[in-house]
């Protein structure tokens, strides 16, 4: 006996919602397999489930741009507002400038020049000079601030040497005054002075050794 005909209508109980969304998106999805490897189509398909959990399939000779932009040529309907194709007009833009700066800089290297006109040399070598000038005026600039920095440099290393100078100078003048007769005199004459139990005794040997 056949399995008799289900009535196609929204299943109120949601556990059995649940399965059979998830056995109908598992055949969906088996199908369009199916029909990618055996017809060589190129299928795409985005199921969403009432959670708002998205399932996707796309052939891999194909992707779902691909197959919106080809849907999009061959209905003749908009899959994009407004605001969509002011970014995609940009976008174009965009890379069309991109192209002409890879271009231009190419001519600037001296490539792909044998089709440019007169005119068009003429503007390369002007725009050639005007760099080179601009390079030119950066050096100068860097030059000088080496320079200014040297010059710091050299005032410093001046300042320190004369520093040390007078240090050393310092401590030869105080060198001479200890050698000086004079100035011996007077710590001996300091020392006598001190009370005995003050001044620096000398070192005795240990009594206990010569026991």
């Amino acid at each position: 006996m056949g399995r008799g005909k289900i009535e196609i209508k929204r299943i109120e109980n949601s556990s059995n919602r649940q399965v059979t969304y998830s056995k109908r998106r598992n055949g969906i999805m088996k199908k369009a397999k199916e029909i990618t490897v055996l017809c060589d189509a190129q299928v795409s398909l985005v199921i969403f489930a009432t959670s708002g959990k998205m399932h996707e399939y796309c052939s891999p000779s194909t992707t779902l741009v691909d197959v919106l932009d080809k849907y999009h040529k061959q209905s003749g309907k908009r899959l994009w507002d407004a605001k969509h194709e002011n970014l995609s007009n940009e976008i174009d833009r965009v890379k069309k400038e991109n192209d002409n700066m890879q271009i231009e800089l190419r001519h600037m290297k001296g490539d792909d020049i044998t089709s440019l006109h007169h005119k068009e040399l003429m503007g390369l070598e002007e725009a050639l000079e005007n760099g080179l000038a601009g390079v030119r005026d950066k050096q100068m600039e860097y030059y000088k601030t080496m320079k200014k920095n040297e010059k710091m440099l050299e005032d410093e290393n001046k300042r320190l040497s004369f520093i040390l100078q007078q240090q050393e100078m310092a401590m030869e003048e105080n060198v001479r005054e200890m050698e000086n007769p004079y100035h011996q005199q007077r710590v001996r004459d300091y020392n006598s002075q001190m009370p005995f139990a003050f001044r620096v005794q000398p070192i005795q040997p240990n009594l206990q050794e010569r026991m």
